[in-house]
């Protein structure tokens, strides 16, 4: 979490430890974080933060020790905890080694050796290394529909990136770790020292049957002022044939008060452009328990994507942008009804040369009863030029039972004008689990655009199902296909934790693996691989 919970990343993990009983009274569970995990400083004159949430699912019941936050993630609402003497870490070095073979259906076998190593050069400052690491058998990213023209931004899931990540998480985003292919070694500093923060990665990108070999380098510092505010600078740079592209920027979070904020960005790309290469943005918003309101002004040169998507992540440029949202939540008391939540968004930007581009009203409506039945509607109406004028509107509708809990079941209907189709769109989505150990979980999206003369028109399917034996032997297994690029893709690996969680032995298999939106080209596809911990 960053930025005070305005920035959460969920898919940084590191070693830590659970386990869980049922009781006469009901139930307990305990979690154990090494001190090495996470980054502090020692001493007994530190308050740390710390807050507890509950669901009580029978009754829908939601409790917070200290609150209620704004947001489920705001530190400065939660509760304090001082007189806590927390010695330095004693273990500084990890190392993670790797040996993997692959069996390819039609090629010869590969074998492969890699690893990590992380040093704790103090309590709040780590260095990362990397060499050839392992992103074979990292779970392939979802298929999803998607209705507009723009490029979709993918989680990251590889773990060299996943820690610090949420320090590049701007709106403006000048690094965007999904464009690195691959890596040959790489390494990484993050820490924190007084009011200061900082990250920065450095990785080299071999060549590869679909880019050339490459140089990645990101640093950002951030500098806490005025309490819980602070101001950064970020410097990102791609290197490829001795070309220099990425960019500078500073950024700030000025929170003025509890519930006024201003958030900005000022960013210069650099690479085979030199006009039109500015951006920035500036939004105060407000920020309640139940509610919020923002106003934003963004401006994109012309040339922003081309220099800075290199290293980047912007799907559009060429903008004078405006927009606001505004969100309310209603809780009640007594009755069928829990809650009703408001959402609505205007969004209208020019090109540079004051041409009307884009315009977009979003308005959406939900509510939770009390019998756990949940249900939402939605209207959309924009007007998109490119080649020529388009008009796009979308309704939609959902319902849901249980929605709240792993077990649950979601459905939808959304139909609508898009880029001169009519299309209608049904998804479904489910949780069960089969046993105690076994659970399951299925989605639904069927698309159908009229006409369809680009062959949009899909099927999507996905299933995941996870068989725990132990919490550190288990099976999980992906399965998605997408219709309209003939993709089917199963992935399956059988994991043991012999020393949890990063010593482990993975058999896996994998049939028709491919990048995001491209169709299945691998054929079958055996994996060993075996890690340890030193």
């Amino acid at each position: 979490m960053a930025d005070n919970g305005r920035t959460v990343d969920a898919s940084w993990d590191a070693a830590w430890r659970s386990a869980a009983a049922k009781t006469a009274e009901g139930w307990n569970a305990e979690f154990a974080i090494p001190l090495a995990s996470i980054k502090y400083a020692s001493g007994d004159a530190r308050v740390w933060r710390i807050n507890f949430g509950r669901s009580r699912r029978r009754n829908l019941e939601i409790s917070y020790w200290s609150g209620p936050p704004a947001t489920l993630y705001q530190v400065s609402a939660a509760g304090t905890l001082s007189g806590l003497d927390v010695a330095a870490q004693k273990k500084r070095l990890e190392v993670v080694p790797y040996g993997l073979t692959q069996v390819q259906e039609g090629t010869e076998a590969k074998w492969e050796l890699g690893g990590d190593a992380r040093f704790a050069v103090t309590p709040q400052t780590s260095a990362y290394v990397t060499v050839n690491p392992d992103f074979a058998t990292i779970e392939a990213d979802q298929e999803q529909v998607n209705l507009t023209r723009f490029e979709l931004s993918l989680p990251e899931k590889r773990p060299f990136f996943l820690e610090g990540n949420e320090q590049f998480q701007q709106r403006i985003r000048t690094f965007y770790s999904r464009r690195i292919a691959d890596i040959d070694a790489g390494g990484k500093v993050l820490g924190k020292q007084g009011p200061w923060t900082f990250a920065a990665l450095d990785v080299a990108s071999p060549e590869t049957p679909g880019a050339r070999a490459s140089n990645y380098g990101v640093a950002r510092m951030q500098r806490d002022i005025l309490g819980r505010s602070n101001v950064a600078a970020i410097l990102s740079n791609r290197r490829r044939d001795g070309v220099d592209q990425g960019a500078v920027e500073v950024d700030w979070t000025l929170i003025l008060r509890d519930t006024f904020n201003v958030v900005g960005q000022v960013v210069r790309t650099h690479g085979p452009f030199d006009r039109g290469t500015w951006a920035f943005f500036v939004r105060p918003s407000y920020d309640s328990s139940t509610g919020h309101f923002h106003v934003r002004y963004t401006h994109l040169g012309e040339r922003v994507a081309d220099n800075l998507n290199a290293i980047g992540f912007v799907n559009d440029d060429d903008r004078r942008e405006l927009d606001s949202a505004a969100s309310k939540t209603v809780w009640i008391s007594s009755g069928r009804a829990e809650k009703v939540s408001y959402n609505s968004n205007y969004n209208v930007y020019w090109s540079q040369k004051g041409v009307l581009r884009s315009w977009k009203i979003d308005q959406s409506l939900g509510t939770d009863l009390r019998n756990r039945l949940s249900a939402g509607f939605k209207y959309t109406e924009e007007f998109k030029r490119f080649e020529k004028d388009f008009r796009n509107r979308q309704i939609g509708f959902s319902l849901g039972y249980n929605t709240r809990e792993y077990q649950q079941i979601q459905v939808g209907y959304e139909f609508g004008r898009n880029f001169d189709s009519d299309y209608s769109l049904v998804t479904a989505k489910a949780r069960y689990k089969l046993t105690a150990q076994l659970s399951a979980e299925y989605e639904l999206q069927r698309l159908t655009r009229t006409p369809d003369p680009q062959g949009q028109s899909a099927w999507i399917h996905v299933v995941r199902a996870n068989q725990f034996f132990t919490k550190d032997l288990f099976v999980k297994m992906l399965f998605q296909t997408n219709s309209s690029i003939d993709r089917r893709n199963l992935q399956a690996a059988f994991v043991y934790r012999y020393k949890p969680p990063f010593g482990t032995i993975q058999l896996a298999f994998q049939r028709g693996t491919a990048a995001f939106g491209q169709p299945s080209a691998q054929g079958n596809t055996l994996f060993l691989k075996v890690t340890s911990v030193f």
